[in-house]
């Protein structure tokens, strides 16, 4: 098939490029370069497989050739990306949502927004199913993000329902995995960071406020089995199993015995993210699907990848 990726250059987009061509699928990347990394698509240069348009999605694309698929992908992710860019997230999750579906419409191409957890707000219901409409601030500084998409989901739900666009619905808990920026502000990179650097190990409040990690070959296959199913309402992709923040600190530190790191804590902010965990009802009913690399096989992954690209070299 011809897939079009937007945000290809980010941590999710280049893995699930590089899954798609070993597949022996075509892509056709788009990124503006804002929270996406060149160095990610670097290895793709040459590749008769792949193409790549540098824009930002505000602006329709234009593609001579057919499209099969449209994953949607793009948008600033983590705290410090959506914070510095506030209006580009809310344009890439809106303005740049309503052109991918017209790309959509007029290739007839099957279409995939990457939602997020985040829709889900200061959830008043753990683990959250896909039926609990959330709770978010709608002027709060997270609200740039969270608020962008859910708009982006009814949006996306509109042309499904007006137009008929073939359309499907992820929402992502927290992924992690090689090609992962370092200084993206999430707690699994500050910290392996951190511990690479022979840092303190900075954990907010007493520490037992608790994440949901799923690592990103479970999470790709979840968004590739979700583009070929008949199903067009939101489905959560994460894991369930919640690692409290000082616990996720130990089991790093156990991962690099070398590390001169000790565990620092630190007055806990009050944008600090509450705990979000996934109901995967539907994914398993749906998709057949279920995470299945373990938590400690994850981090290593990530700390090998940092350590190929030098961080905490000196």
């Amino acid at each position: 098939m011809r897939i079009l990726i937007s945000g290809a250059a980010g941590f999710l987009g280049s893995n699930l490029t590089d899954l798609l061509l070993a597949a022996g699928d075509q892509v056709i990347g788009a990124d503006n370069f804002i929270t996406g990394k060149r160095e990610n698509i670097a290895h793709l240069a040459g590749n008769s497989n792949y193409s790549f348009i540098e824009q930002d999605i505000i602006r329709p694309l234009k593609i001579d050739s057919p499209v099969d698929r449209i994953f949607h992908l793009a948008s600033p992710a983590t705290t410090v990306s959506y914070y510095k860019n506030q209006i580009a997230t809310l344009k890439a999750n809106s303005e740049g949502t309503c052109n991918l579906l017209e790309l959509a419409m007029e290739k007839s191409a099957r279409f995939l927004v990457a939602s997020t957890s985040e829709i889900y707000g200061e959830a008043a219901k753990s683990p959250q199913p896909e039926t609990y409409w959330g709770f978010v601030n709608p002027i709060g500084l997270r609200s740039i993000y969270d608020e962008a998409k859910r708009f982006s989901e009814t949006c996306t739900m509109a042309y499904h329902r007006e137009r008929g666009a073939d359309t499907r619905i992820i929402r992502i808990f927290n992924t992690y995995g090689p090609r992962m920026d370092p200084h993206d502000g999430r707690v699994v990179t500050t910290f392996v960071r951190q511990a690479l650097s022979d840092e303190p190990i900075t954990v907010y409040g007493d520490g037992t406020q608790a994440r949901s990690l799923c690592y990103v070959s479970d999470t790709l296959a979840g968004l590739r089995s979700a583009m070929e199913e008949d199903f067009h309402e939101p489905i959560n992709i994460g894991n369930p199993d919640l690692v409290s923040i000082v616990q996720l600190a130990r089991e790093i530190l156990d991962l690099i015995p070398q590390s001169k790191s000790k565990i620092a804590f630190a007055t806990k902010p009050d944008y600090d993210p509450r705990i979000l965990k996934p109901d995967l009802m539907r994914a398993r009913q749906v998709l057949n699907w279920k995470p299945l690399v373990s938590r400690a096989e994850g981090l290593s992954n990530l700390i090998a990848d940092f350590r190929a690209r030098g961080v905490g070299e000196r």
